[in-house]
C-alpha cells in the first residue's frame, strides 16, 4: 500500500505561481509513476503531469498540452516526493488537484494518461485562479 499526503495548492491571480506537493509513504518502492490529476467543477478528471519514479537518474517527466511551459514536474526519489510547480496560472487551471501513484513498477516506461492505471490516489487539494 502506499498513502499519498499533498501540500500547497490555494488561491491565485491569473498569472501568479503556486506548487503542489506530494509526499509518499508505505510501499514506496512500488510508486511506480506519479503524478497529478485535476477535476475541474463540472468536469471530468484531466492528467496534468506525470513523472517515472521508477527512472534512475534525471527524469523530466511530461504535461499535458494545456500546461506545458507553464507546468513544471520534478521529484525527489530520496524523500518519495513529486512537487508541481504552477506558473503563470490562468482561471481554467480552477480544480481540485489530486496526486496519484501507480503502484506498479516499470523502469524507464512512459506514464500512462488514464486514471484507471493509477491505484493510489491523495485526497485532492484545490487550486483556484482568478482572473
Amino acid at each position: 500500500q502506499v498513502q499519498l499526503e499533498e501540500s500547497g495548492g490555494g488561491s491565485a491571480q491569473a498569472g501568479g505561481s503556486l506548487r503542489l506537493s506530494c509526499s509518499a509513504s508505505g510501499d514506496t518502492y512500488s510508486r511506480g509513476c506519479m503524478g497529478w490529476f485535476r477535476q475541474a467543477p463540472g468536469k471530468g478528471l484531466e492528467w496534468v503531469s506525470l513523472i517515472n519514479s521508477g527512472n534512475s537518474g534525471f527524469s523530466s517527466g511530461h504535461s499535458t498540452d494545456s500546461v506545458k511551459g507553464r507546468f513544471t514536474i520534478s521529484q525527489d526519489n530520496a524523500k518519495n516526493t513529486v512537487t508541481l510547480q504552477m506558473n503563470s496560472l490562468k482561471p481554467e487551471d480552477t480544480a481540485m488537484y489530486y496526486c496519484v501513484a501507480e503502484g506498479a513498477i516499470r523502469p524507464g516506461a512512459a506514464c500512462y494518461t488514464s486514471e484507471s492505471n493509477y491505484r493510489y490516489w491523495g485526497q485532492g487539494t484545490q487550486v483556484t485562479v482568478s482572473s
